[in-house]
């Protein structure tokens, strides 16, 4: 019996995976998230074989969820739902030693089948997912990335340098190079054009 913890923001879908997974094979749903927040404080509490989390959720998204689960049980093995995986959220996502990530999309007996891989050891990335890791053209930095997609949630330079970690001068020269690759006037375009090209 494998044991999980739950965490997407849509009701819906959450509702039915927690319904449907057990139904599949030999799962145990321990608790469910709605947010990234409940996410960490259920895994840290449950301490599931596998952590099944989504990637896009409002306030501290699944990456932030991820990174600071990793700080307290680094041995925690996740798997990750995406409806976009875009190729740096991917490497951003490889980086953090998540161990799994499928589509959203995907059929509840394919996501059974991948949280008993990924409970084995070993580990699975969809064959749609690694296809767009390889097709990477985005000219931004990682952390110019992650500057813009935090600017994308109207956060000031000032709360930026807070979420991150950065001094406010750091975010100013990330955002300035951004724009400048992006060949856009404010952060904010930089960051919709970002967004536009599948690049956040």
């Amino acid at each position: 019996m494998t044991t999980i913890v739950l965490a997407d923001d849509e009701v819906l879908l959450r509702t039915a995976l927690a319904a449907l997974l057990p139904m599949e094979g030999e799962i145990t749903v321990l608790a469910e998230a709605e947010d990234g927040r409940t996410a960490v404080e259920a895994t840290l509490r449950q301490r599931p074989d596998v952590l099944v989390i989504d990637l896009e959720m409002p306030g501290m998204d699944g990456l932030e969820a991820v990174a600071e689960i990793r700080r307290a049980r680094p041995e925690q093995v996740i798997l990750m739902l995406t409806r976009h995986a875009r190729p740096g959220v991917l490497r951003k996502a490889l980086r953090l030693g998540i161990q799994g990530f499928v589509s959203k999309s995907a059929e509840p007996a394919h996501i059974t089948s991948v949280i008993a891989t990924l409970h084995e050891g070993k580990r699975w990335i969809d064959p749609d997912v690694s296809a767009l890791a390889v097709t990477e053209d985005c000219p931004l930095t990682d952390r110019e990335i992650d500057v813009l997609r935090v600017t994308g949630e109207g956060y000031s330079v000032a709360d930026i340098a807070t979420r991150l970690h950065l001094a406010p001068g750091t975010v100013r020269n990330y955002l300035s190079n951004a724009m400048r690759k992006t060949q856009t006037r404010t952060r904010h375009e930089a960051a919709r054009y970002a967004r536009e090209h599948d690049w956040l």
